[in-house]
């Protein structure tokens, strides 16, 4: 894969102003209080998976329209203690799988809860529970470009909507340290960690790593490769409606949304990324509300980026923000 965005040396001050509607915060207050207002209960029940170390309850809370969502909620068995937390979210196409798939953060000492994507879990993995009950206008193949040319009915609105509500349920937990609670995930994971750090306040950590969904201008058609690719064939079709588009686009680009987080932030992307360029996360890494921010940079990869090296680096840095031992303990007091 040739090098085809930006150098690094440029990459580091890229801070992009994107057009940001002047009603961007009412948007999203409005779309959370409306979300919060349709709740229920969350409810639990005990998965049936064959795991001896961990507990793992299958969760459905109340996301966009008071829909349910389900998630996975994950953690060391016996432990009587409030854990610190991560919520992770994951990447396209995919759901939230198998309660036995994703047990890292659990083994290194986190409660975890992983959250379903609406509509999704049928192109790779093991599948997904969650239905998107709500139709929208013309749309080219992939959940991108659904209704994309009214801010009130994209996609990512109930999407990201749902990531706030997942944080809430899991404040609830008795298992769970309020006040530690993180969220994580790769790729539309990562734009859906940076939306969920934007719009709640309770967020401690962001971990998001190749977010794609961000500096949409600029990477809409600069690969042709990934989701934005969705964008360019609906445009293809519907000439002229570039402009309606983009402003809808704005209300859930990352590096508008990245500009409210606050918490700290640990970042990461792949330099020849053809799925999520880099240019995207530097406009987001350089819009982050908060000061405590890193990027790690994996120069030679492209939307794989670090893999598990980069898990041992965010599992490192969240257990040193979050106070935790230098290694998970023996005992489950």
């Amino acid at each position: 894969m040739p090098r085809f965005d930006l150098p690094l040396e440029l990459l580091r001050s890229y801070r992009p102003e994107i057009a940001e509607p002047d009603d961007f915060d009412a948007f999203w207050s409005r779309t959370v209080s409306e979300a919060r207002a349709a709740a229920s209960v969350s409810r639990r029940s005990r998965s049936s998976a064959p795991l001896d170390l961990v507990d793992v309850d299958d969760v459905v809370f109340s996301g966009f329209g008071g829909d349910p969502v389900r998630a996975w909620f994950v953690r060391r068995r016996g432990v009587r203690r409030p854990l610190p937390a991560i919520v992770e979210f994951v990447g396209y196409g995919r759901g939230r799988g198998l309660a036995s798939e994703r047990l890292h953060w659990p083994v290194a000492g986190f409660a975890q809860l992983i959250v379903d994507t609406r509509g999704q879990g049928s192109q790779w993995g093991t599948g997904g529970d969650t239905p998107d009950p709500h139709g929208s206008a013309p749309a080219a193949p992939g959940f991108l470009t659904r209704g994309i040319e009214d801010p009130d009915d994209l996609y990512y609105r109930r999407v990201f909507a749902d990531a706030v509500r997942a944080v809430d349920a899991m404040l609830e937990f008795d298992e769970v340290d309020p006040a530690r609670v993180a969220v994580t995930g790769n790729s539309q994971g990562g734009a859906i960690a940076i939306a969920a750090a934007a719009l709640h306040d309770r967020v401690a950590a962001a971990l998001p790593a190749a977010p794609v969904l961000c500096d949409l201008p600029r990477v809409v058609g600069l690969t042709g490769e990934g989701m934005t690719a969705e964008v360019v064939r609906y445009l293809s079709v519907h000439r002229g409606s570039h402009e309606r588009v983009f402003r809808a686009l704005s209300y859930i680009d990352g590096a508008n949304l990245a500009k409210r987080a606050t918490a700290p932030a640990l970042f990461a992307c792949g330099h020849l990324d053809t799925i999520a360029p880099p240019s995207g996360a530097y406009a987001a890494f350089n819009h982050w509300g908060g000061a405590d921010r890193t990027m790690v940079d994996y120069p030679w990869n492209e939307h794989e980026g670090g893999e598990g090296v980069h898990w041992v680096r965010q599992a490192e840095w969240l257990r040193a923000l979050f106070g935790m031992p230098d290694r998970p303990a023996d005992d489950a007091a």
